[in-house]
């Protein structure tokens, strides 16, 4: 006798729950991690009021932690450790992602959690480029304009900061130029970042464990090497071990950045880049209000303006992606590839 096969409404179901996953895990574990990554290079540790500035060390920590994760989940599923794609692309993947993260922890030396937060919005724009340029993507007018109206309403937010907002570094105003330039570092990178793992994802019959894995540990190869020819290895080390609470940190840090890396990859994986860059706008909105709250960032009006456009912008434009029709999806090929995908990349 054979299975009823499934109805639409359990397809839907499925679907939804899945959203739900996706949505509820990357808002989690990066609050969590945004909150982290502002106390440990932001808040002084000790009586002495000593600034943890390794960024590269954080880097190391987190990705180790992953790397580890991703190993045991491939062994404990039985799945190969063999690379699915060319290493370099993997490498590729690794350098681009951790020159996002050194960039996204240097930038709080120079600007506010809040301002660097809402330049991240404007994530869709770099993810627009990459995506013309890697994958042969073409969008319309609309997201264009909405790419506009968000780079403007970041531009109003970070060019009017609050007076009384400092940063702990100078002991004066924040540092806009040094800020936004590493803030433009980071879009760059991580645009490229997450479209190319979308393209790894549909050019390769590949598992998420496997790219996470592969990638992470090039990271730590990076990243070590990075601290030995710095110098930086052995004062981080000594920094954690004088300030445990800085060590607890660091470790939680690790443990949501594993966590948010899954999720992110899953989640490219499943609805693609620009819908991953759709889910964060939510997840920036809560940590900037958060980050106000917790840490007592001043906003001024004319930044509270620039936050209503940037948000507004992006809210309608997924009211109304979601109340246009869905184009058909594309044929899948044997090896779960789309069928516009020829060969491999």
């Amino acid at each position: 006798m054979t299975e009823p096969l499934p109805t639409t409404n359990g397809v839907k179901e499925n679907k939804i729950w899945k959203g739900i996953f996706a949505v509820s895990g990357i808002m989690i574990t990066l609050v969590i991690y945004g909150v982290l990554q502002e106390k440990i290079m932001r808040v002084p540790y000790g009586l002495n009021k000593e600034y943890f500035k390794y960024s590269l060390f954080l880097i190391f920590c987190n990705r180790v932690t992953t790397s580890a994760v991703s190993a045991g989940s491939l062994l404990a599923s039985k799945k190969a450790l063999n690379p699915v794609a060319p290493v370099y692309k993997y490498c590729l993947v690794s350098v681009s992602n951790i020159l996002t993260t050194t960039c996204q922890y240097e930038a709080l030396k120079y600007v506010s959690f809040p301002v660097q937060t809402l330049a991240k919005c404007a994530k869709m724009i770099p993810v627009m480029i990459w995506g013309t340029f890697i994958m042969q993507k073409a969008y319309k007018g609309f997201d264009y304009l909405v790419a506009f109206l968000v780079t403007l309403g970041c531009s109003i937010f970070i060019l009017f900061p609050a007076g009384t907002d400092i940063s702990p570094y100078s002991k004066g105003r924040e540092n806009t130029v040094w800020g936004v330039s590493l803030m433009v570092g980071y879009l760059g990178f991580d645009g490229f970042t997450s479209t190319f793992q979308d393209k790894l994802f549909k050019g390769y019959d590949m598992e998420i464990h496997n790219q996470i894995f592969y990638t992470t540990l090039c990271s730590c190869v990076l990243s070590l090497t990075g601290l030995i020819l710095q110098g930086h290895l052995l004062p981080a080390i000594d920094f954690v071990y004088r300030h445990n609470d800085c060590f607890l940190d660091i470790a939680l840090l690790s443990t949501v950045a594993t966590a948010s890396q899954f999720f992110i990859s899953y989640t490219i994986r499943t609805y693609g880049a620009l819908t991953f860059a759709a889910i964060m706008t939510t997840r920036q909105l809560v940590s900037i209000m958060l980050s106000c709250v917790w840490f007592g960032h001043p906003l001024s009006w004319e930044q509270w303006i620039g936050a209503v456009i940037v948000f507004g912008s992006l809210y309608t434009k997924n009211f109304l992606k979601k109340a246009s029709p869905k184009p058909h999806p594309p044929q899948q090929t044997q090896n779960g590839a789309s069928s516009p995908v020829k060969g491999i990349p």
